[in-house]
């Protein structure tokens, strides 16, 4: 007589993975399509988005410590290989995706394909990811300040340098824009820190809605642009499939280089999970206020492949973080893995960065599909 094997019941999720900032976002946008602000009230909303991007700079120095980001120097490999693929290899791969162009990408989708291949790493839901597979939280959360700190120099100069006239170039008046709008609030901001941080943590949850207030301000205003200036009339949705389908491709290029590269370079498995969410991953909040100064008019092409890599980066990177927090034997060696694996670094006991802070979580990147990670002490909060 046999036994019947019993059979694994198909659970369907509680909710889908979607960032509900990302729907806000396509919101705006859907309202800046419908009622662009044209004439005098583009001028305000210029005018606006120009101090909302100042001071979103401002909060992300004044939140951002660079002490505890220089305190991580002893882990230096570690933070040079995610430098590296965040400015090194991603925009290798955007330069090779030129030539997809004109067959599956227009040259504007191009452009905003490779400002994202530019843009910093995100902190918060790095943390998150590295979190939940059990990684080396503390390194995720040095790398990714890192990026932070390394991106207010480095995407400006690389899309000026790489995007050509469609950023602005080197012109004097782009680089006074990127000056005056993004590296002087942000030195002010790291300045300042020491008499405002007290200020920000007090009010650290009305200050998120700020972030993403401003966010959603700087969106709006450069659809706005695009709608009048004619430029959405370039984008069709066979466009937008094959855009999503080479960005699937990107980030699994991505997320492959960043694990298998690590395991050959000798990391063991924690450092080699905080390499591949803080590696992999680009941050939407740092992103749409840079392509708002380098890009003009042309911003909202610029963004939406960020936008729409944004979400997708989420939701991949929530199933593979669930996966990694079960392929470890108790003696914290992996599974069908033929490489060695070093002991992890526990995440039990850090605590969670506070929504709305650097560059990330407040202005739309939290580690959406995916529960809070404990903070490690004397970490930046911030994504």
């Amino acid at each position: 007589m046999t036994r019947d094997t019993p059979r694994r019941a198909l659970r369907l999720p509680s909710r889908l993975p979607v960032d509900a900032y990302v729907l806000a976002l396509l919101g705006t946008a859907v309202l800046a399509a419908l009622l662009p602000a044209s004439g005098t009230a583009a001028n305000v909303a210029e005018g606006a988005s120009t101090g909302a991007v100042a001071l979103l700079f401002f909060l992300y120095g004044a939140r951002l410590s660079t002490r505890e980001a220089l305190d991580g120097l002893k882990h230096w490999r570690l933070h040079l290989t995610v430098l590296g693929c965040t400015f090194l290899l991603f925009p290798l791969l955007g330069l090779a995706a030129r030539g997809l162009v004109p067959t599956l990408l227009t040259p504007q989708l191009y452009g905003g394909l490779l400002f994202l291949c530019l843009v910093p790493s995100t902190i918060q839901s790095s943390i998150a990811f590295t979190s939940i597979a059990r990684g080396n939280v503390p390194a995720a959360i040095c790398a990714g300040s890192f990026s932070s700190l390394a991106g207010i120099v480095l995407t400006p100069l690389l899309a000026a340098l790489l995007l050509g006239g469609s950023a602005g170039g080197l012109s004097a008046d782009g680089l006074l824009k990127i000056v005056f709008q993004l590296l002087v609030p942000f030195l002010a901001g790291q300045f300042l820190r020491r008499w405002v941080g007290g200020f920000l943590v007090r009010h650290k949850k009305v200050l998120g809605y700020v972030d993403r207030g401003s966010i959603l301000l700087v969106v709006y205003t450069a659809f706005s642009q695009g709608m009048v200036a004619g430029v959405w009339h370039l984008v069709t949705p066979a466009r937008l499939g094959l855009l999503l389908a080479v960005e699937a491709v990107l980030l699994a290029v991505m997320l492959a280089l960043t694990w298998y590269g690590a395991g050959r370079l000798g990391f063991d498995r924690a450092d080699r999970i905080a390499i591949q969410f803080a590696g992999s991953k680009k941050s939407l909040a740092a992103g749409l206020p840079m392509a708002s100064v380098l890009f003009g008019p042309q911003a909202a092409l610029a963004v939406l492949p960020l936008m729409l890599f944004h979400q997708m980066q989420l939701m991949v990177c929530a199933v593979i973080a669930k996966r990694r927090s079960r392929d470890t034997e108790p003696g914290g060696t992996e599974t069908g893995d033929t490489e060695t694996g070093g002991t992890e670094t526990p995440a039990a006991g850090t605590a969670a960065p506070e929504p709305g802070t650097v560059a990330g979580a407040a202005a739309g990147e939290p580690g959406a599909a995916a529960p809070r990670p404990a903070r490690a002490p004397g970490a930046a909060a911030g994504t």
